[in-house]
């Protein structure tokens, strides 16, 4: 048995030269192991063949393509199966002529999924500006499921030659700074979550949304639901899946007025799926899946679990805190603890029926310091405020409610993307950049802090009539 060692999973050239060696020599398929070493200075292991001296021989130019997409599968069988299909070939020249032949539909399999790959690559990667002392730079997360960044590499240094960017995925990164150099993969937490251009883009692509060509299968299989966190503009889609009808009829009615026939105007009206796709509540199960995995920045790691919001997918009223507690983290559920109850009591004073908002938080995860026996809250940073606020921007987009309330400063910068001070937009609606509204109030944990009671009544008196505001608020809205 001989042991072919590659420099690296997406190998090509060592895989060649090896099995060019191989073939000549007279190996069998079944003679030979394949493995990706950190080195490829000893091909063949121990280097026991006999030397070869007859002379090399050539294959047809479409194996040579195919074999340089099948290298970059993640499939641990592709180099015995290549090394197959090369002996193969030696006997039978039309081999890959034949669809039929089990070996040649697997190879085109896998040779179709690299492609696939490839080209979501291309399409989803999103650059960002990132601080650099030596001028400006673009970073991009992406988390592809083969080994193709190297094969990607130059069309994105042909596309973008005139910018410094990186591309980083967990198991290689990519750099341009004038030439092409690799590093090992890195963390999603490494790469920027967000610029000042974002907004901008999301208001562009509302903006283009055509909600009469919608077909959600079709998007949802050209657009996989795994990239979206990666997509600035993705946090927009749920909310516009799910008001896409609505906006079709008004289009329809608009037709009408202005003297055109409904029959025009749905001449380009894709067929309406009227089956759970795109629906708030299938949108927010999608993401309460997802989000138990996130990884986004390091709080998953001490944190029990995630913990996602709760209540009706079709919400007028949706409230934003900071992070859960220690028993939000242990129950996973949001507001159950002791700020959660101030928070019920506060909300039934002021009139509102808690069952019929939802709840959510900035971060998902508890973040503490561990202290003997007990878990001590520790005020999320910005990073990790941004790394969740993917999340948030989906909930509201999936719920569409009318009024959003930040409870607390770290809520107030995951609604606006700023700093916010409470003290001066207290009390009066701000318009978020889809056009909704939100209010900004305390946390009711800032409550339970006062150790004065009278001047804790007083508080939480004044907390109760922001909420109230809130109700009167979303009554007007709400018609």
């Amino acid at each position: 048995m001989l042991t072919a060692i590659l420099a690296r999973p997406d190998d090509f050239d060592g895989w060649r030269a090896a099995a060019r060696r191989l073939a000549v020599a007279g190996v069998s398929p079944g003679e030979v192991v394949w493995q990706v070493g950190d080195t490829a200075t000893d091909l063949l292991g121990g280097d026991d063949l006999p030397a070869v001296d007859a002379p090399m021989f050539n294959v047809p130019k479409a194996f040579i393509e195919v074999t340089g997409r099948v290298i970059c599968h993640r499939d641990q069988e592709r180099f015995a199966l290549l090394y197959t299909a090369l002996t193969t070939l030696r006997t039978r020249p039309k081999l890959l002529d034949d669809a039929a032949d089990p070996l040649v539909r697997r190879l085109y399999d896998l040779d179709k999924a690299v492609r696939r790959d490839v080209h979501k690559m291309r399409a989803f990667v999103r650059f960002r500006d990132v601080p650099d002392p030596e001028g400006e730079r673009f970073a991009a997360w992406f988390e592809p499921e083969h080994h193709i960044v190297r094969r990607n590499a130059s069309f994105f240094a042909r596309r973008f030659a005139n910018m410094r960017w990186s591309i980083l995925t967990p198991n290689e990164c990519v750099h341009w700074d004038g030439e092409l150099s690799f590093t090992p993969g890195a963390t999603r937490a490494d790469a920027p979550d967000g610029d000042a251009l974002e907004e901008t883009w999301r208001t562009y692509f509302a903006s283009i949304f055509n909600p009469a060509r919608l077909k959600v299968k079709a998007m949802t299989a050209e657009m996989p639901k795994k990239y979206w966190r990666n997509l600035p503009e993705a946090s927009l889609v749920p909310g516009l899946i799910a008001g896409a009808e609505e906006r079709t009829r008004m289009m329809i009615d608009a037709g009408d007025k202005a003297g055109m026939t409904n029959a025009a105007v749905q001449a380009g009206v894709g067929a309406w799926v009227r089956t759970g796709d795109g629906s708030p509540a299938d949108a927010l199960a999608a993401l309460r899946d997802d989000a138990a995995q996130c990884k986004r920045c390091p709080l998953f790691g001490p944190a029990t679990q995630t913990v996602f919001g709760e209540g009706p997918s079709d919400a007028r009223l949706v409230f934003v805190g900071e992070q859960p507690g220690d028993s939000e983290d242990l129950a996973g559920r949001p507001f159950i603890g002791p700020a959660g109850q101030v928070f019920d009591r506060a909300l039934a004073a002021a009139g509102i029926d808690r069952a019929r908002t939802y709840v959510t938080n900035a971060v998902k995860h508890f973040k503490f310091e561990q202290r003997g026996k007990r878990r001590i809250h520790s005020k999320p940073d910005i990073s990790e405020i941004n790394a969740c606020r993917w999340w948030v921007e989906h909930e509201r987009a999936a719920i569409r409610p009318a009024v959003t309330v930040a409870l607390g400063a770290s809520a107030a910068r995951s609604l606006t993307g700023k700093t916010v001070t409470i003290s001066k937009e207290r009390g009066r609606p701000l318009i978020l950049a889809d056009g909704t509204e939100a209010w900004i109030t305390v946390h009711p944990s800032f409550l339970l802090r006062i150790e004065d009671k009278a001047a804790a009544a007083l508080e939480f008196d004044r907390f109760v009539a922001d909420l109230v505001a809130v109700r009167e608020r979303l009554a007007v809205l709400s018609g």
